[in-house]
């Protein structure tokens, strides 16, 4: 009997992978796990140096969209492991803890209590501290925060709302590039930096206006909201997708479209385009 389109949802799975660090140990655990399925078409997705609530919740914002999700996360805080707890059942997905069990089994034999220090198993090299110097710098420069960030880094990303630049901020950094980003605002002055900025480091984000329109709804759905807004609006939206493109056409940067792809699927196409090897 040939299969259903059901069945054929069923065998890909998105394994989405949480972690306070750079993730590397819930990764090897998925991985050698999944070989156990070859049958299985498996996504994986990284979500590394999810340090704070906010960033947490900006994750489960993303991974809503994707089908068929099991979520792997090593976080040293409950207050952060709670959340993806309560995430977890409430949307009837399976989670996998393989951090506590493992502290649990110590401190039962030890007597001791946990520090609870994120990181701690990292030996301190030279990549490490790089990695870690890149997400701060991810973090300082997020949302434009300053703009002598630009200039400094090794990737600008630019965008309207909901085209992914902070989560593929952070996602970059993981993988050593200092990156800073700003969101395109009808009407916004557009910092002076940038245009001091050299061409090739530059990526203008875009999106399709029916899929950008959809996520907006759904965000001031989560919010309680209404979700017919303007900032939501299909005229809104394409205004804004319009003049970002006008910009990305001035500025003579390279354009991706993130409608359907995922974070990691975005930051290869912009390491290739920077000429950057994946670490």
């Amino acid at each position: 009997m040939p299969e259903t389109n059901n069945d054929t949802a069923k065998k890909e799975v998105n394994i989405i992978i949480i972690s306070d660090a750079a993730g590397d140990t819930a990764f090897n655990n998925a991985t050698a796990a999944a070989a156990e399925f070859p049958d299985a078409k498996v996504n994986y997705r990284r979500y590394p140096f999810i340090t704070d609530l906010d960033k947490l919740n900006e994750t489960f914002e993303e991974i809503e969209k994707f089908p068929n999700l099991v979520i792997i996360y090593s976080l040293v805080k409950d207050e952060m492991q709670l959340p993806v707890i309560r995430f977890a059942r409430e949307h009837n997905i399976q989670s996998v803890d393989i951090f506590s069990p493992v502290v649990e089994a110590l401190q039962a034999t030890t007597g001791m209590r946990p520090m609870q220090k994120i990181g701690a198993q990292h030996n301190l090299n030279q990549k490490y501290f790089d990695r870690i110097s890149a997400m701060e710098f991810a973090v300082m420069y997020d949302d434009g925060k300053d703009p002598k960030g630009f200039l400094e880094a090794d990737v600008v990303l630019l965008g309207v709302s909901r085209t992914s630049k902070t989560p593929l901020s952070l996602f970059l950094a993981n993988k050593n590039l200092k990156v800073a980003n700003l969101p395109l605002v009808p009407q916004t002055h557009i910092p002076k930096e940038i245009y001091q900025v050299d061409p090739k480091k530059i990526i203008g984000l875009t999106n399709d206006p029916s899929v950008l329109n959809e996520i907006r709804r759904q965000r001031m759905i989560s919010y309680g909201l209404n979700p017919d807004t303007t900032y939501s609006s299909m005229d809104s939206i394409n205004e804004e997708l319009e003049s970002a493109k006008k910009l990305y056409r001035k500025l003579g940067c390279y354009v991706v479209n993130v409608a359907h792809r995922s974070i990691e699927e975005t930051a290869a196409l912009i390491m290739h385009h920077l000429g950057v090897e994946d670490q």
